[in-house]
């Protein structure tokens, strides 16, 4: 009898137990079932694959790119902005291989060939998870950048730039960060406006010497998108929705204004400066209205052109507001 007694005590407190770590486990289900379930979904929802809308149709990115290898100047520029450093991004158009502006925040990143002709070998090597890059200079090999990595093309690199950097943020899934950075760069732009104040109606020329040529710059470049922005005004002849003109030294005339900023492009081989140096002494230039006052100033074709991106665009504001005080 006592026996199962015993046995029957035994049976009695199994099921007790048991049912007491039914309760916790159900209790702490109840505490944090619903917080628990949902930060999972979450988790997912956060990890999973976005979709984005591009030029060459939708594309599948990752949700947090950690390999992200660029293609443009522009986008490189977009990139650091935020606080992403690339693993891989195509060469400035000049330094070696970046420039003086951005060499600091470019450490470790390889260098994977031109923006017009990128080494593809080069990109696959880095093992991206995304590739950043553009239809205007990259079409011919869009196919093969897609199988590497998912590949996110702008139409376009001319004077807009803020579409484009609306387009990468939002492919590294940094839509917040990047908002930010536009809203400091307006932000900016309002600042400059203030200061230059009554000054505003001042005609600005901008030219270019390359290589070979000489361009007048038009309202759809990078330096003159911010000039429009700041609310400058241009001389009638180059208040044009274009992009520039290859001009002869017939068009010097065209070149005047009530203030003049040019920009070389120059490569390392002198080609550039040599075209710049014979335009500036020829005498057409030297009777420019704007050059006998003393108020044709050469700038950084980096910051004003070439570099194309928010890092140069905020630099070229502050270089900007100093010719007006």
């Amino acid at each position: 009898m006592r026996k199962w007694n015993g046995l029957i005590l035994m049976l009695l407190a199994a099921v007790l137990v048991l049912s007491a770590c039914g309760k916790d486990s159900g209790s702490g289900s109840n505490a944090s079932g619903s917080t628990g379930e949902s930060g999972t979904e979450a988790a997912a929802t956060n990890d999973a694959d976005r979709t984005i809308d591009t030029v060459m149709g939708q594309v599948k990115v990752p949700a947090h790119p950690k390999k992200i290898v660029v293609l443009t100047n522009e986008g490189t520029e977009a990139l650091l902005s935020m606080g992403i450093t690339p693993v891989g991004a195509v060469k400035s158009w000049t330094g070696d291989p970046w420039y003086p502006h951005i060499k600091d925040k470019m450490q470790g990143v390889e260098n994977v060939g031109d923006e017009g002709q990128p080494n593809v070998e080069a990109i696959a090597a880095l093992e991206p998870d995304l590739i950043l890059g553009t239809k205007m200079r990259q079409e011919k090999i869009y196919e093969q950048l897609s199988a590497i990595a998912p590949t996110v093309f702008s139409e376009t690199l001319r004077g807009e730039w803020k579409d484009n950097f609306k387009l990468w943020a939002d492919a590294v899934d940094e839509k917040e960060k990047g908002n930010q950075v536009l809203a400091d760069y307006d932000k900016h732009v309002a600042d400059v406006k203030t200061q230059i104040g009554d000054k505003l109606s001042t005609k600005v020329s901008m030219v270019r010497f390359m290589p070979g040529k000489a361009r007048i710059y038009y309202n759809d470049t990078f330096s003159g998108i911010i000039l429009k922005e700041v609310g400058l005004a241009r001389p009638a002849v180059q208040d044009n929705p274009g992009f520039s003109d290859d001009v002869g030294k017939e068009r010097i005339p065209d070149m005047n204004g009530d203030i003049l900023f040019y920009f070389t492009y120059e490569t390392g081989d002198g080609e550039g400066s040599k075209m710049e140096k014979e335009w500036t002494e020829d005498k057409l230039w030297q009777n420019l209205e704007v050059v006998k006052k003393g108020n044709a100033h050469r700038v950084d074709d980096a910051i004003w052109n070439t570099a194309g991106g928010v890092i140069a665009a905020n630099l070229m504001l502050d270089q900007l507001v100093s010719y007006f005080k």
